[in-house]
């Protein structure tokens, strides 16, 4: 299939021939769908975590003598019932949420959810991105003139920015580094979780031919 390529100041030159695998996939809802979820299970911090009576320091001895006292017997001052104890069924730090994903699932995803930016016009490819100064005012003047006339884009609307991810892209991810709104991304690092997060797709041409060779799916 072909996509419009635009340069800096957002007017349309000639197209360019892309993968119907990775750029025209049919949509399948389900795929993404797990793999999206599984992407945000392996993304998850487990920071929660209540100690058990076994965690809990002290409690060693025993309260009180069993039989004699006219109170409740009791073994540990940990225990779940005292205050201070540990806790019964409580949260913990061990519990593993990490799901697997086979590579041919996740490039079918990442194929799916890049195709349907193109249907809906939400994704651009632009002939150069590149800000050599670094500079932030010069990093929110590409993105403005990038976007200009992106179907239904408004300021201040999310943006990933793809990159080739070679070694001149170090200015650019600096200027546009400061911007909210903007999130870059070289191309081998591209997935369905992180398209999914934006709503408009800035890619530069040389990312696509990089993600072409990354990101390859045989025809079935």
């Amino acid at each position: 299939m072909d996509i419009k390529v635009y340069n800096t100041q957002g007017k349309a030159g000639e197209a360019i021939t892309v993968s119907d695998r990775l750029f025209g996939a049919p949509m399948n809802a389900d795929l993404v769908w797990q793999v999206a979820t599984a992407q945000m299970s392996n993304q998850r911090q487990v920071l929660a975590h209540a100690k058990t009576r076994s965690e809990v320091r002290g409690g060693g001895k025993k309260p009180w003598r069993q039989k004699g006292t006219g109170r409740a017997r009791h073994g540990s001052i940990r225990s779940p019932i005292w205050i201070g104890g540990g806790a019964a069924h409580g949260p913990s730090k061990d519990v593993d949420f990490s799901k697997t994903i086979t590579k041919i699932a996740a490039r079918k995803a990442l194929a799916i959810v890049l195709s349907a930016r193109v249907r809906d016009g939400h994704l651009r490819v632009v002939d150069a991105l590149s800000v050599a100064t670094g500079k932030t005012k010069d990093g929110a003047a590409l993105i403005a003139s990038c976007t200009k006339g992106f179907d239904g884009y408004r300021s201040g609307n999310r943006v990933l920015v793809v990159l080739p991810g070679t070694a001149e892209d170090a200015s650019t991810v600096r200027a546009l580094a400061n911007l909210p709104e903007v999130t870059t991304i070289r191309a081998q690092d591209l997935n369905a979780l992180t398209v999914l997060a934006f709503p408009f797709v800035v890619a530069a041409a040389g990312a696509l031919e990089t993600a072409e060779k990354t990101f390859s799916l045989k025809s079935s």
